[in-house]
């Protein structure tokens, strides 16, 4: 077993205890914190996996995310305390049962398709550098990808402030 397999075990299990951990946990700051480590988790497979570009846009994007959703947490949750109640007992079983039936279409889906061998080949010049991606990303010309983004990001921020505006009326 070379260092490429054991590096993709250890990130493996890794992202797979820290998702199921994300969505097991009733805390939402240590649902957020198990998040992060996924995402990083998922980055480092990606930085396996020789896609650099990927794993930074990765680390980039996701952890300031995860920084605007600590922010949420705190604000939006301030003093509410989590009861188990009769509905919410109804809520867990109907969401236990919809995931079942989210598990069995997948299953059904991934065992009925015909999957495809791909052969891997030497890199072409049709793979893009990163000299290339980064004057796509901040090009305002026709097949420029600045307008999008900036787009993006206001309507992310607008999002921020209608949380804020939220929060504060409580």
């Amino acid at each position: 077993m070379d260092s490429h397999n054991i590096a993709f075990v250890i990130l493996a299990v890794i992202v797979s205890c820290m998702s199921i951990m994300t969505v097991a946990t009733k805390s939402i700051m240590r649902s957020a914190t198990y998040l992060f480590f996924t995402l990083l988790g998922t980055a480092g497979l990606y930085f396996l996996l020789g896609y650099t570009f990927l794993g930074a846009v990765q680390i980039m994007v996701y952890a300031g995310g995860i920084i605007v959703l600590y922010v949420f947490a705190i604000l939006l949750t301030r003093g509410v305390k989590d009861k188990l109640s009769e509905n919410s007992v109804a809520k867990i079983v109907s969401a236990g049962l919809l995931s079942l039936v989210g598990l069995g279409v997948f299953l059904f889906l991934f065992m009925t398709y015909q999957f495809k061998a791909q052969v891997l080949t030497a890199p072409t010049e049709s793979i893009l550098s990163m000299d290339t991606i980064g004057t796509a990303l901040l090009s305002a010309d026709e097949k420029g990808y600045l307008l999008p983004f900036e787009v993006v990001s206001l309507l992310l921020l607008a999002c921020i402030v209608g949380g804020l505006v939220i929060a504060r009326k409580r």
